[in-house]
Parts: C-alpha cells; sequence; structure tokens
C-alpha cells in the first residue's frame, strides 16, 4: 500500500520507519523549511513540500492541484496527519479524491474545540459551560447566567495555544469587537480551576485497546501563559482515576466515530465538585514527548504501533495488541537558557531518557514506585528552575 503522510512539524519518524518496514511506500509532505531536519530518508521513498501549511480554502485549493499531479503518476492509497494541524489538511484531500479514512465531519471533532463541546454534550460527557460566538443574545445569555472567569479558546488550535482568561463582559465584548469578523473562529467556556488528564490511546476496528491515563502536575494552561515547566506522570494503575479516565475516554471516541487511530484526550477534574469534565481530544499522538514517557512505562511505541494499526487497516489483516509492561514514569520538559544544557549533575537512576534539543532541558523518569517518580519530579523542579529554566511569550491568535 501507498501512504502519504502530511506533517507541518518535524515528528513521527518511528511512524514513518515502522510504515515502511512494514512494506509500504512511504510518501511525505511536509513544509518547505523543514527541508533540512533528519527525517528518516532510507524510509520515505519521496518528499514533497506544500508551499503554506494554512488551512484555508487558497491553501486546500492548492493542496487539491498539488495532490492531482501527483497522482497521475502514483496512486495514494491513504493519507495519514501526523499532527493536529494536518487532520483538517488529510480529511479535506480524503473527501476530494474519495480516499478511505477520516472525513471532514467526523475530523471536526478531532480538531474543532466547538464541535467537541457540543458533541459530547449530546453523548451525555460532562462539559464545562460553552457558548459559540455567532449570535449575540447567545452570548449575552452566557454573560448573565455563568459566572466568570471565562476562557477564550480558538476553535482550531492545538493545547492551551492562543486561550484567554477573562473575567468581565466588558473584557469579553472589548475582545470581540478587536477581532471582529474572525470571532467565529472561537468559542466561550467557563473556567473551571481543577487537575487537568490526559488519557493516550490507540483504537483498531472501532474499539480502544489501549489506554494509558496520566495526569500534569502544571496545566498546559498554566506551563503556555506562565511559562512554567511541563510536567506529567503516570496515575496508579487501576486506582479510582485510572478507571474513570479509562471509561470517559472510551466514551468520546466512541461518540466521536474514531475508527482507528492514536488519540490524546485531556480531561479536567474540578475542584468545585470533584467531576472529571471533558476538554479536547485529537487524532494523533501526544506531543511534547509524551510518547516517550508513554514508552517507558507501557513498552511499546505509540508512533510505532499507529504505523501498525494504519497498515493492517490499509491491508485487511488483523493487528494484535502487543503486551504491556507496567511501570511508573513522569516526564518534565523546560525551555532552558543554555542551547546546551548540561544535565552531568542529574544522575539518579530513574532517569531513563533525556532530551537533546537545543535550548531544551527534559527527563523521563521510571520506577516501580509512583511515589519515587512523584518525588523526583518535585525535588528536580527548583534545580531546573535556577540550573535551566526560561520563558517566551505565550502565542496568541488574538492580535491582528
Amino acid at each position: 500500500m501507498t501512504f502519504l503522510c502530511i506533517t507541518c512539524y518535524f515528528k513521527g519518524e518511528a511512524f514513518l520507519r515502522t510504515l515502511k518496514e512494514l512494506g509500504n511506500t512511504v510518501y511525505l509532505l511536509t513544509r518547505q523549511d523543514l527541508k533540512h531536519e533528519s527525517w528518516p530518508l532510507d524510509h520515505i521513498d519521496e518528499i514533497f513540500y506544500m508551499n503554506s501549511d494554512a488551512n484555508s480554502p487558497q491553501n486546500f485549493s492548492d493542496l487539491a492541484k498539488g495532490f492531482a499531479w501527483l497522482a497521475q503518476t502514483r496512486k495514494i492509497d491513504r493519507i495519514v496527519a501526523l499532527d493536529d494541524y494536518d487532520v483538517e489538511k488529510a480529511a479535506y484531500l480524503r473527501e476530494e479524491f474519495r480516499i478511505p479514512g477520516m472525513g471532514q465531519t467526523t475530523a471536526r471533532y478531532f480538531r474543532d474545540k466547538l464541535a467537541m463541546r457540543i458533541r459530547a454534550k449530546e453523548a451525555g460527557i460532562n462539559v464545562p459551560p460553552f457558548t459559540a460566538l455567532f449570535y449575540d443574545q447567545d452570548i449575552h445569555a452566557f454573560t448573565q447566567q455563568v459566572p466568570t472567569p471565562w476562557i477564550l479558546k480558538p476553535r482550531s488550535e492545538a493545547s492551551a495555544v492562543g486561550m484567554r482568561k477573562l473575567y468581565s463582559a466588558e473584557e469579553l465584548w472589548s475582545i470581540l469587537h478587536q477581532i471582529g469578523a474572525e470571532r467565529h473562529r472561537f468559542l466561550l467556556e467557563q473556567f473551571k480551576a481543577g487537575d487537568v488528564y490526559h488519557a493516550d490511546s490507540l483504537t483498531m476496528d472501532g474499539r480502544v485497546g489501549f489506554v494509558r491515563s496520566s495526569k500534569y502536575l502544571n496545566t498546559p494552561f498554566e506551563v503556555a501563559h506562565g511559562g512554567g515547566i511541563f510536567r506529567t506522570h503516570i496515575l496508579e494503575f487501576g486506582g479510582e482515576e485510572d478507571q474513570a479516565l479509562k471509561l470517559l475516554n472510551t466514551k468520546v471516541l466512541n461518540a466521536f466515530g474514531m475508527r482507528f487511530s492514536a488519540s490524546h484526550t485531556e480531561f479536567i477534574r474540578a475542584h468545585e465538585d470533584g467531576q472529571f469534565y471533558f476538554l479536547e481530544t485529537s487524532s494523533r499522538v501526544g506531543g511534547a514527548h509524551i510518547a516517550e514517557m508513554v514508552e517507558y512505562s507501557a513498552g511499546i511505541n505509540l508512533w510505532s504501533e499507529w504505523a501498525k494499526i494504519e497498515s493492517a487497516m490499509a491491508r485487511d489483516e488483523t493487528y494484535h495488541f502487543p503486551r504491556l509492561t507496567y511501570y511508573y514514569a513522569g516526564l518534565m520538559v523546560s525551555l532552558a537558557r543554555q542551547q546546551h544544557p548540561d544535565t552531568v549533575s542529574y544522575q539518579d537512576t530513574e532517569i531513563v531518557w533525556r532530551l537533546e534539543k537545543d535550548f531544551h532541558v527534559g527527563f523521563v523518569l521510571q520506577s516501580e514506585s509512583r511515589e519515587r517518580v512523584l518525588e523526583l519530579l518535585n525535588s528536580y523542579l527548583p534545580r531546573v528552575y535556577a540550573d535551566f529554566h526560561t520563558s517566551a511569550p505565550p502565542k496568541t491568535e488574538l492580535t491582528h
């Protein structure tokens, strides 16, 4: 089978390698400025480049023309989006050229935060109170009925990018006036203070066959907007939170029509009532090196297993989920002041992976004891702040 893999970021090397090792033809479509990244060229048959990574009508038209040219001499059997920002591109091309896989309607549930909330609410899944920003009277009613603070969220950004916390109707209407004709691309939601969790899973033929549930020690919003250090860890196996998240994750993916893919789904447990609320999901491997943490916990590489699932579905073959390991693992990642941070003083035997990336520092910790993982994540926090940490301004969609 022949796969076209789309990504606007340098990621998914293990996916590309595994897909090729399974005997498939692998094409990569990426941005021109990623040409010199360390792609596994011996596992890619050909690379093509796009002039723009925008999910816009003009760029979709250009993508269709490029794909039509490609399809004249190369038969493409499947299209896979390796990143959130590419889900819409892949769904559009599948629809336009009648290629099997997730179409545009289903893809909305894995990209559009408003579509996610509407579908989750219809399925009886807890979501924070929210409103679209289409009709002035609906917005006014929300501001009168739902206590502040609120969160203004871009509908199609990833993680906490572009979010803004608001405390009054006056502040909201001022921002909406600033956004102008683009306000339909946002939604408004009540901010719920709480702990944020994530479920990282693999689905095959509509069945969620693998889930590892984790809890952030710093919420993505706090890291993105407060310049903090990203930390997360695996929950107690079989514990109350682990069981609740696995059930909720399956309910979300079933309601959203997930057939086969990796996925990363987030929930918040509100301090006010102890209930879990759905925040967002995606049809891809979790970012920020969560895949490495899951691998040291479960003994499987999410990228590789996802490639095996895609190949099996395309070939109408049987995929068997692998046997798992059950280690506790934790992850911490920070921007660094130094181009090549020296972590030689961090020598605990639980460190099983170190991030090798300019101006970044990071570790994965592995232990049979969850308490030991948490102890190290907490003890490293002030050290990493002192030794390496720096921050960058948050990306925002609100500047026009």
